[in-house]
């Protein structure tokens, strides 16, 4: 391993991509990398037999252009948000974090990285879809970061900055930013947005430790998000996965009482809340990969093709869960993955 390229080493661009400002602002960022030029970044991304672990050690970046469709329903796997008029896009294919419990792994059969360059076609469908929604009188609710952590790769390119200026006053639309980032500095200077939600998730240390050991520490997520609330910003902290390990009613009850004396849990939008869950192909393209995590060999149900803890476990977890946050914030803000 001590060969090893640095990350984003090489940059590989669709030939149809030259030229779109996204793509020269990505070379620039660059310019002592070497550049590759490809036809599609399926024959890359996509091709059988690479190691996903191995090229999370040497990331390297991918510059393409994305086709339709530009939107996607969202899935059954996140919770409820109060509308039916829900979606997700994907302006980057991968994360450049790779925590242990991550979907993206079972995925994808590369671990690096996609930037779709044509953000104006990603935006222009949000803007159609907004025109003709599924129910009128909700708002229409797009994550733009479901797979990947877009704000931890705001030092590399600007890409949250540029959807905040995009969403800005627009009606009925809400743009949630899920990471795990300690980034907020980078868009600090940015008037905070009533149609951005920013959305961290958040675990307890051991769990940091042994599953997220490539993520931000704990306290600097943490520090993160006091800055974004004192900011006037929307946030949205996500418990998600919790991860029912040995003492773990012990371990999460402690994190959230230490947590919510450093947050006011009555000036944040909301707090999601569900144990693990995945796709089951997803989740046996893991195993198969010889993972050595034990998330991966603990006892699950199968569910409508989900892996999940099984549902009177996830019942009784997340009962004592929202009992202990109920203390903390406000019983309708604390929304529950129970399918």
């Amino acid at each position: 391993m001590k060969n090893l390229k640095p990350n984003f080493s090489h940059i590989y661009v669709e030939k149809d991509v030259v030229g779109y400002p996204l793509t020269d602002l990505a070379l620039s960022k660059f310019s002592s990398s070497s550049i590759v030029m490809i036809d599609h970044y399926k024959d890359l991304f996509n091709r059988p037999g690479q190691d996903f672990q191995v090229q999370k050690l040497s990331m390297k970046l991918i510059l393409a252009k994305k086709k339709e469709p530009y939107l996607y329903p969202a899935s059954n796997i996140i919770q409820d948000y109060d509308t039916p008029n829900v979606f997700y896009n994907t302006p980057i294919l991968n994360c450049i974090y790779n925590c242990d419990y991550c979907y993206l792994q079972g995925m994808y059969n590369s671990g690096n990285l996609v930037v779709f360059v044509n953000e104006d076609d990603m935006m222009d469908a949000i803007d159609r879809e907004v025109s003709d929604p599924r129910d009128p009188s909700r708002p229409t609710v797009v994550s733009i970061s479901y797979n990947t952590d877009l704000l931890a790769m705001e030092n590399i390119l600007p890409l949250s900055r540029r959807w905040i200026n995009y969403i800005d006053g627009k009606r009925d639309t809400i743009l949630e930013i899920r990471t795990k980032s300690a980034l907020f500095g980078a868009i600090k200077d940015i008037e905070p947005s009533e149609n951005v939600i920013l959305s961290w998730t958040l675990s307890p240390e051991p769990i940091c430790a042994k599953y997220e050991s490539t993520a931000p520490p704990l306290k600097s997520r943490v520090n993160a998000i006091k800055s974004a609330l004192d900011s006037g910003w929307q946030v949205r902290l996500c418990f998600d996965p919790i991860i029912l390990i040995d003492d773990w009613f012990e371990i999460y009850s402690l994190f959230l009482k230490r947590l919510f004396q450093e947050i006011n849990g009555s000036h944040l939008r909301d707090v999601t809340l569900g144990v693990f869950r995945m796709n089951k192909d997803y989740f046996n393209r893991i195993r198969k990969r010889e993972t050595r995590s034990d998330i991966y060999f603990s006892d699950y149900a199968i569910e409508n093709g989900i892996v999940v803890v099984d549902s009177e476990k996830r019942r009784s977890s997340m009962e004592t869960l929202v009992n202990i946050l109920t203390e903390f914030v406000p019983k309708d803000k604390i929304l529950v993955w129970k399918k």
